[in-house]
C-alpha cells in the first residue's frame, strides 16, 4: 500500500500495520475502544475481537483511510468498526478492504455501525477487491440524525465467490442519504439486502443499484424503503445481464406507513445490445473488449 504512515487505520489478516491520528480524531482498534470508553460499550454491547474505532471530533480537510487486507491463506475475519461524527462536522472516508492475491479461500465478515450526530455531512467511499473463492459479508448500520446527510458509495468489480451484503440506514427529522451500489459479478453468488428507515419528518433518500451479472452468477438483490413519517424515497435497480448463464433478481419494496409520504421506485434488466457490441467489433475491438467496453460505460453512467 502506498503512503501507510497517513493511512489512520491499515490491518492485514489479524494485524494492525499503522494507526495514524489526526487532530481532533481518536482512531483504535475496537476492541481497545470497547475497553476504554463507556460509551461505546452501550454501543456495541459485546466486546469486539477485531476491527477499527475511528471518533471525528474536528473537521479535516483531508480524507480519513482504512484498510483492511487479506494476504494469506484461509485467512478468516470477524471485525466490528465504529465510526462516529459529532456534531456539525464535514467528512468523508475512504474504507478499502481486499484480498491481496487470488485464490486465498478467505473469510472476511464485518459489521460496522456510523453515527452521524445531528448536521453532519459524511462521504463514505467503500471499496471492496477481492478474489474467486473469497467469502464476504459485510453488515454496515447508518444512523443518521437530524439534519444529517449521508453519501454511501460501495463499489465491487472484483467480486468473491460469496458476496452477502447488507445495509441499513435509519434516518431521523430531515436526514438525507444518498446510496450507490456498483457491483460487477463473475463466477459469484451475490446475496443484497439495504434497507431505509424513514422515521423522521422530511427525511429522504434515493438508493441505485448498477448490478452486472457475468459467467455463472447469480446475484439476488433486495431494496426496501420504510416510510414511517412524512418523507420521500425513491429506488432505482439497474441491472445488466452479460452471459446466458448468469442470473438476475431484482426485488424492490416499498412500504408506506405514513398517508403524507412519497416513495417510487423503478426497476430493471437488460443485457447488451448486439447493434452497439457489431458497432464496436467493427471498429477493431474483439468481443471481449467491446463486452467490457459497454459494462464499464453501464456502471460508470
Amino acid at each position: 500500500m502506498k503512503n501507510v504512515k497517513n493511512v489512520n487505520f491499515w490491518q492485514v489478516n489479524h494485524k494492525i500495520k499503522n494507526i495514524f491520528e489526526r487532530r481532533g480524531v481518536k482512531v483504535l482498534p475496537s476492541p481497545k475502544a470497547w475497553e476504554k470508553f463507556n460509551w461505546v460499550r452501550k454501543i456495541l454491547k459485546e466486546k469486539p475481537k477485531e476491527g477499527y474505532f475511528i471518533w471525528v471530533k474536528k473537521t479535516i480537510n483531508l480524507p480519513l483511510e482504512a484498510c483492511v487486507s487479506i494476504a494469506s491463506l484461509k485467512i478468516s475475519q470477524n471485525l466490528t468498526n465504529l465510526l462516529v461524527i459529532e456534531k456539525g462536522i464535514k467528512a468523508k472516508v475512504n474504507a478499502v478492504c481486499n484480498a491481496t492475491k487470488n485464490n486465498l479461500y478467505a473469510t472476511h465478515k464485518a459489521k460496522g455501525k456510523l453515527i452521524l450526530k445531528e448536521g453532519v455531512f459524511l462521504e463514505y467511499n467503500h471499496i471492496h477487491k477481492w478474489g474467486e473463492k473469497d467469502f464476504v459479508s459485510p453488515d454496515y448500520e447508518f444512523v443518521l440524525e437530524k439534519n444529517s446527510r449521508l453519501i454511501y458509495n460501495y463499489q465491487n468489480l472484483f467480486p468473491p465467490e460469496n458476496l452477502e451484503l447488507k445495509t441499513a440506514i435509519h434516518s431521523e427529522k430531515n436526514a438525507s442519504s444518498n446510496l450507490n451500489f456498483v457491483i460487477n459479478s463473475l463466477n459469484s453468488k451475490i446475496k443484497i439486502k439495504d434497507t431505509v428507515f424513514l422515521e423522521g419528518k422530511n427525511s429522504q433518500t434515493v438508493v441505485r443499484l448498477k448490478l452486472v451479472g457475468r459467467k455463472n452468477s447469480q446475484i439476488e438483490a433486495m431494496s426496501q424503503i420504510f416510510a414511517e413519517a412524512p418523507g420521500k424515497g425513491h429506488l432505482d435497480c439497474q441491472g445488466l445481464l452479460v452471459d446466458k448463464t448468469a442470473k438476475i433478481s431484482l426485488i424492490p419494496q416499498l412500504v408506506c406507513q405514513n398517508k403524507e409520504a412519497q416513495i417510487t421506485h423503478e426497476a430493471s434488466i437488460g443485457k447488451i445490445s448486439e447493434e452497439e457490441l457489431t458497432y464496436l467489433r467493427m471498429r477493431g475491438l474483439t468481443e471481449k473488449e467491446a463486452i467490457d467496453l459497454i459494462v464499464a460505460g453501464f456502471l460508470e453512467k
